[in-house]
């Protein structure tokens, strides 16, 4: 992963569900490209599979890119989303190695 300089920081906010998600995906792909990136979910207001989705296809852009994705502050209904699909491990978080 690339480590020059801090990682860029995309801070989401309102509802990331199945309505909203897609509008996002083409700018997070494009983020998520461009370098290091931390994805800031602390205003996001509700969030279901689309999140998920959406966060996942972020990772897998980063890391086609050479780059590193990390999420800060994750909604509790996230994680428990990420835990019921087994998924909770694959989601990096900041702070972790």
């Amino acid at each position: 992963m690339s480590g020059a300089g801090a990682a860029a920081r995309f801070a989401l906010q309102g509802a990331l569900t199945m309505r909203t998600a897609p509008a996002l995906l083409d700018e997070g792909r494009r983020r998520a490209g461009e370098g290091d990136l931390v994805v800031d979910l602390a205003a996001v207001t509700d969030a279901d599979s689309a999140a998920l989705a959406l966060l996942l296809d972020w990772l897998r852009a980063a890391r086609a890119a050479g780059h590193s994705l990390k999420l800060c502050n994750l909604p509790q209904g996230l994680v428990s989303l990420a835990a019921l699909y087994d998924l909770d491990a694959v989601l990096p978080r900041e702070g972790e190695a």
